[in-house]
């Protein structure tokens, strides 16, 4: 029998993807020194050099390189093997999730719910921010899994498709907007509270605008409830995904208004690097598949 375990494959593993024995130690809630014997241990088995190590870099070799393929299988084969038993108590780990707002303010709730009922033993280590961050924070793989909205300017081995939310436009009933149709110049009158500067439906924003030669004042917010509790109180018309304001339109404190343009619908979509990916991150994305709004999807 081999003098290695699961554990020597594991930091293999989780070195080559992580690109260094302190990130891998902290993935693996270990010491670095732990990380840089059990690489040696498992090269001294094999009596191959597995790794160059260069100023804090590592690099596969062409052995490292060859093995890295098998490895995976056999973390694979373990989760397989804890699958198999139909019993959600006996995963543990952590899962590192990125989220949008728009998630955290919708469904993010009844998810976190469904994933403790499922894997009770499996922490869920949570991130919100904006799409482009959590596109930053998953290919430096501080995250494991984003919920996330396009456009993405890198793409990923494994997307899933959540569902879209189309944009609206709302005000408080008090602006006293028609009901009927409403004219670039009338909603001009107010402030335009919408996204963060630089996000892509803030550029198609301030693009439009410009385009039509209508002069408005944009109100950019990283924070879109702070913008919605503004136009609660009247301080402004919101552009916003319609699914953060469904109870405030059916409360009454909003208004939808008949304006003919609004900014693409956000796409979303669960993106994950992660390989293998356990079976409890497999588990995640098909819970939040299942909790998109069905009126949103495509």
């Amino acid at each position: 029998m081999p003098k290695f375990n699961l554990k020597h494959i594991e930091a293999f593993v989780h070195v080559a993807d992580l690109g260094s024995f302190r990130r891998a130690a902290a993935r693996l809630n270990t010491t670095q020194p732990n990380i840089s014997n059990r690489i040696s241990q498992l090269e001294h088995h094999l009596r191959l050099t597995l790794m160059d190590r260069d100023a804090g870099s590592v690099r596969l070799t062409r052995e490292g390189r060859q093995l890295l393929g098998p490895a995976r299988r056999i973390l694979a084969a373990v989760d397989g093997f804890l699958e198999a038993t139909g019993d959600g108590t006996v995963f543990d780990g952590l899962l590192r999730l990125g989220v949008t707002e728009l998630v955290a303010q919708t469904w993010l709730r009844p998810f976190l719910i469904q994933m403790k009922d499922r894997f009770p033993a499996v922490d869920v280590e949570l991130t919100i921010d904006l799409s482009e961050n959590l596109s930053n924070l998953l290919f430096a793989r501080e995250i494991d899994l984003a919920f996330q909205n396009g456009p993405f300017d890198q793409r990923t081995p494994n997307t899933e498709p959540l569902g879209q939310s189309p944009y609206i436009w709302v005000a408080a009933p008090a602006l006293g907007f028609p009901a009927g149709p409403v004219a670039a110049d009338q909603i001009a009158r107010h402030r335009i509270l919408t996204h963060a500067r630089g996000s892509y439906p803030f550029t198609q924003l301030d693009a439009h605008f410009r385009q039509i030669e209508q002069p408005v004042r944009l109100v950019p917010s990283s924070n879109i409830a702070a913008c919605l509790q503004m136009a609660n109180d009247g301080l402004g018309v919101a552009c916003v995904p319609a699914l953060m304001v469904a109870e405030a339109l059916a409360a009454g404190r909003l208004q939808v208004l008949d304006y003919d343009w609004h900014p693409e619908d956000l796409h979303f979509a669960a993106r994950w690097l992660v390989d293998p990916a356990p079976t409890f991150l497999i588990a995640a994305v098909a819970i939040a598949a299942g909790l998109y709004p069905p009126e949103d999807h495509d």
